[in-house]
């Protein structure tokens, strides 16, 4: 079974995004290519296998976050 995990981006580069998991230190690279989406500082990414799948919104990202800690 694959986990795909909400992230919080907190800074962009050309193509990829640095993504902070679960507010804390621990800091990972995703592509954008397969994003459609406009990509900001503090939105919420689908985190899988180093892709970003798809833009999360707020709610969404810390119900998952919530979900996975229990």
């Amino acid at each position: 079974m694959c986990l795909a995990v909400p992230t919080r981006v907190t800074e962009l580069r050309e193509q990829t995004a640095v993504c902070s998991i679960h507010g804390g230190d621990t800091q990972v690279e995703a592509s954008l290519l397969l994003l459609d989406d406009e990509v900001g500082v503090g939105d919420y990414l689908l985190l899988h296998a180093g892709f970003a799948l798809r833009k999360l919104d707020e709610w969404e990202a810390r119900e998952t976050l919530d979900l996975l800690q229990e």
